[in-house]
C-alpha cells in the first residue's frame, strides 16, 4: 500500500508518543537495547485504505469541512477527496478559496465516508441544486458512513438519506430535519447506525475525532488529539442556546429566522422532488 508524506509524518509522531511504552517493554528484556522507530510498534489495523469524500459547494462554511478533514486525513492509508460539481475553485462563505481534487463525475462510486459541510446562503442554494442532491443520493446509497456537519445534514435529508434516522444540525435549523423524515436530536455528535452527524461548525472537530476512534482505536484517536493539541477552553460560555445569555440567544434567533424559513421551504420542495424520481 502506498504511504503518503502525511502518513510518514503521522507515523513519526505516533512513534514518538509510543516510545515510552516501547522503552519499558525493551528494558525488561534488554536494558541496553536501542529503540528502533519503525512500523513494528504499530498494530496492523492502524493502517487502513478508506476512501473519504468531502463535498464542497459555493459559500459553504469552511470550518465545517476543515475541522473533520484534519482529523480524518490523519487516518494512515486513507485517501481524502475534496469533491465539487466541477474542479473550478470554490469560495467559502468567508472568502477562503478551495481547489477541488475531483468533480462529481470523477468521484469513486463506493466510498467509506462521505461528509457534507453546511453553511447559510450556500446551503440554501445547494439544497435546490439537482446535480448536488443527485450526487449525494448516489454516493450516500453505497457509502459505509454517511455524515455531515452543521446544516450539511439538511442536504443529506433533502437527498433522502436521513429518513428513519436520528440526526443533528446547527441548533437554529435542527427542527427542519423533521421535514425529511429524520428525528431531530440535539448533540455535538449524533450517531444512528451508519449515519453520523455533527452539530454546528466546531462540532465537526469532535465528529472527526470520534470517527477516527471508531475506524482505528482509542489510542490512535488520543494520539491524533494530542498531536492537534485539541483541548477546548473557550474564553466565553455562550456556545449553546442553553448557556448563551438570553439577549444573545434572542439576537441570533432573530438573525437566523429568515434563513430557517427559506431552507425549510426549499428543502421540503427538493425532498419531494427526490422522492418522486
Amino acid at each position: 500500500m502506498d504511504i503518503t508524506r502525511r502518513d510518514l509524518a503521522l507515523i513519526g509522531s505516533l512513534t514518538a508518543l509510543l516510545a515510552p511504552l516501547a522503552a519499558r517493554t525493551s528494558a525488561a528484556q534488554a536494558p541496553e537495547a536501542a529503540i528502533e522507530h519503525d512500523m513494528s510498534a504499530f498494530p496492523p489495523e492502524w493502517m487502513g485504505s478508506e476512501q473519504i469524500a468531502f463535498l464542497i459547494y459555493p459559500e459553504f462554511t469552511a470550518l465545517d469541512m476543515v475541522g473533520p478533514h484534519y482529523m480524518l486525513s490523519s487516518l494512515m492509508g486513507s485517501k481524502t477527496h475534496i469533491v465539487a460539481k466541477t474542479t473550478d475553485p470554490v469560495k467559502s462563505d468567508t472568502g477562503l478559496v478551495f481547489m477541488p481534487s475531483m468533480s462529481f463525475d470523477a468521484c469513486p462510486e463506493e466510498l467509506d465516508i462521505i461528509c457534507v459541510p453546511g453553511g447559510a446562503a450556500g446551503t440554501l442554494a445547494a439544497i435546490q441544486d439537482k446535480a448536488t442532491l443527485a450526487f449525494l443520493a448516489s454516493r450516500g446509497a453505497k457509502a459505509k458512513y454517511v455524515t455531515s456537519v452543521c446544516t450539511g445534514s439538511l442536504l443529506l435529508g433533502a437527498a433522502g438519506l436521513l429518513q428513519g434516522y436520528k440526526a443533528t444540525s446547527h441548533w437554529a435549523a435542527l427542527d427542519v430535519l423533521a421535514e425529511f423524515g429524520a428525528t431531530p436530536t440535539a448533540g455535538r455528535v449524533v450517531r444512528d447506525r451508519n449515519r453520523i452527524t455533527g452539530g454546528g461548525v466546531t462540532a465537526g472537530i469532535d465528529f472527526g475525532l470520534y470517527l477516527v476512534g471508531q475506524l482505528r482505536d482509542k489510542t490512535y484517536a488520543e494520539s491524533v488529539q494530542l498531536l492537534a493539541e485539541y483541548a477546548p477552553d473557550p474564553p466565553y460560555h455562550a456556545g449553546t442556546p442553553e448557556t448563551a445569555p438570553p439577549h444573545v440567544r434572542q439576537m441570533m434567533e432573530a438573525m437566523m429566522a429568515d434563513f430557517v424559513v427559506k431552507i425549510r421551504s426549499a428543502g421540503k420542495a427538493s425532498f419531494a422532488t427526490m422522492q418522486n424520481k
